[in-house]
């Protein structure tokens, strides 16, 4: 349904993305992950036939993006519809771009939404949430195969995340292609593949549980212990600990698989007298994404 072949951008002197390559199956909800700066949003405009491409090439639906336009549907990561405009003004707009005065369709989108009691009210006048809606029911009033989300659910509440995210379940039953930017590792959990993108370079690719097995063999061990910056200096210059990842009050240490755990007792005892027992643990998906990309975030 969609493929990246060795596609490479440029601005300037500095490469955004390099030899980048993605194949993305029909029905498929696609999540692709990165640090700020990391060249996902560039992707995705890309994706559009918004920018160019400099090397390599792109086909959606077995075409060229600019024979595929019909065929999907683009949600910005800010607001991009009219907001001196109605709800309803807006949907229409963006319908008959695609050719489309089918009201049923664009009112069954109004109620799926939740839109249909503002529909005679400003865009601006929406919530953040609603605004997201109404970014949506404008990207599917030509009904395309496959929808292109940058950040759907950046800024909005729990609820209604998870709201939007049961209809993206919905959308791939009907055979709709979805392709997610997000930064919520929550979010990557819920997509069926994923791809983290680092300085423009892909470092991972696969399925959530692939992806958790990307490091090799690593071990991660657990430890209930506030925050301390001077435990977390002394941890982080020890030989093979990877990674040093702090929840609330549980230290996440990701180490090589040879590791000596007893290299963390000794000091904690010795420098810090701290006898809190470490416990082995699974890498999840936060743990990986950040080992894989740390030294490439800015």
């Amino acid at each position: 349904m969609i493929e990246i072949n060795h596609v490479t951008k440029q601005f300037g002197t500095q490469k955004i993305l390099k030899d980048v390559s993605l194949h993305i199956k029909k029905g498929t909800i696609f999540g692709l992950l990165g640090p700020n700066a990391a060249g996902k949003t560039t992707l995705i405009r890309m994706l559009c036939g918004l920018i160019s491409i400099d090397e390599g090439n792109i086909s959606i639906n077995k075409k060229p993006i600019k024979e595929s336009k019909r065929d999907f549907g683009y949600v910005a990561q800010y607001f991009g519809q009219y907001e001196e405009l109605s709800v309803w003004e807006n949907i229409l707009f963006y319908a008959e771009m695609y050719g489309i005065y089918n009201s049923d369709r664009l009112h069954m989108l109004l109620s799926r939404y939740d839109l249909k009691r503002y529909k005679d009210v400003k865009a601006s006048s929406l919530s953040g949430g609603y605004k997201r809606r109404l970014a949506l029911v404008c990207a599917l009033a030509h009904n395309p195969k496959i929808l292109f989300l940058d950040e759907p659910t950046a800024g909005i509440d729990p609820v209604t995340r998870k709201l939007l995210w049961d209809d993206f379940y919905e959308l791939s039953q009907e055979g709709k292609t979805l392709f997610i930017t997000t930064h919520y590792m929550e979010e990557a959990e819920r997509c069926e593949e994923l791809a983290f993108l680092a300085k423009g370079e892909i470092v991972a690719q696969g399925s959530p549980s692939t992806i958790k097995n990307t490091l090799g063999k690593v071990k991660l061990y657990t430890i209930n212990l506030p925050y301390s910056p001077l435990i977390t200096k002394a941890l982080s210059g020890i030989e093979d600990i990877i990674l040093l990842n702090q929840f609330g009050n549980e230290l996440r240490i990701l180490v090589a698989e040879h590791f000596n755990i007893n290299t963390i007792k000794e000091l904690l005892q010795q420098s810090f007298k701290i006898t809190i027992p470490l416990e082995e643990s699974i890498p999840n998906l936060e743990d990986v994404f950040i080992a894989l990309t740390q030294d490439k975030a800015l």
